[in-house]
């Protein structure tokens, strides 16, 4: 039994399958996500929720289909992928865009074929959504998981990515072509997001350059003008990816790992 308080794994199980309180089952959904729950009970029951008819937002959306996507994601099932995958066709774009997040997060490669099926079209299908905050597609979500899951043969449509008029679609192309190429030019462009005027596009570049391994960024991550708890997340990120790259025996920290190590001890 998995427990915080007085919420336990059976009361989260119980408020999710119950139709009354739709806050009682956001909630639940989220926590066992959260907890990571590998209760086979707990996995029905978000699958289930995946086709939530009951709790809609004002815009006609899917709150509890949203949090479910999420909490699925880091949860381990083989009935997950294929029902993310369904969520993809959802006519809510935030619940497209958390079933991206999720296929990325579960590392399957069976998702990349319907995911890089968003990028038909190109930069020119890629606008804004009439009277919404959001392009017509999650692009930034799509983008990013097809680096994660190394989808190596989309590059030709990724590319053209880097041009489009949204800077934060231009930073998740470039994180994600680092990821497939490993080229510096493309970590390079994140750096030059570093210095955006705009914080929340220096904060984007933070959060892009943490989920790559180019440590010839750590300095100017370092040097950002931003929160230092991001700064540190984002160095975080880079040491980690930097050491699972290493050879298996290699027992000692390089050169590079302990500079990295130095910067995030200096924005304590």
């Amino acid at each position: 039994m998995i427990e915080q308080g007085s919420y336990t794994l059976e009361l989260a199980i119980a408020n999710l399958q119950q139709r009354e309180h739709l806050g009682d089952r956001y909630y639940a959904a989220w926590w066992l996500g959260k907890h990571r729950s590998t209760d086979p009970a707990a996995i029905d029951a978000l699958l289930d929720a995946l086709d939530d008819q009951l709790d809609r937002s004002p815009d006609g959306g899917y709150p509890l289909r949203r949090n479910a996507a999420r909490a699925l994601g880091k949860l381990a099932d083989p009935r997950i992928v294929p029902a993310l995958l369904r969520c993809l066709d959802c006519p809510d774009y935030y619940v497209r865009e958390a079933a991206a997040q999720a296929l990325e997060l579960q590392g399957d490669p069976d998702g990349i074929p319907a995911l890089l099926a968003f990028l038909a079209g190109g930069v020119a299908a890629a606008v804004p959504t009439p009277d919404k905050p959001h392009l017509v597609q999650p692009y930034e979500a799509i983008l990013e998981a097809l680096g994660t899951l190394g989808a190596t043969a989309a590059i030709p449509e990724i590319q053209p990515f880097l041009d489009h008029p949204v800077a934060k679609i231009q930073l998740a192309a470039a994180r994600t072509l680092y990821q497939l190429t490993e080229a510096p030019e493309y970590g390079d462009r994140l750096i030059a997001g570093l210095s955006a005027p705009q914080l929340p596009l220096r904060r984007s570049a933070l959060i892009d350059l943490g989920a790559t391994h180019y440590l010839p960024a750590a300095a100017a991550i370092a040097q950002t003008p931003a929160e230092n708890s991001l700064k540190l997340i984002a160095l975080k990120g880079l040491l980690e990816n930097h050491l699972t790259r290493q050879a298996r025996d290699t027992l000692h920290l390089t050169e590079e790992s302990e500079q990295v190590m130095a910067l995030m001890d200096s924005l304590l």
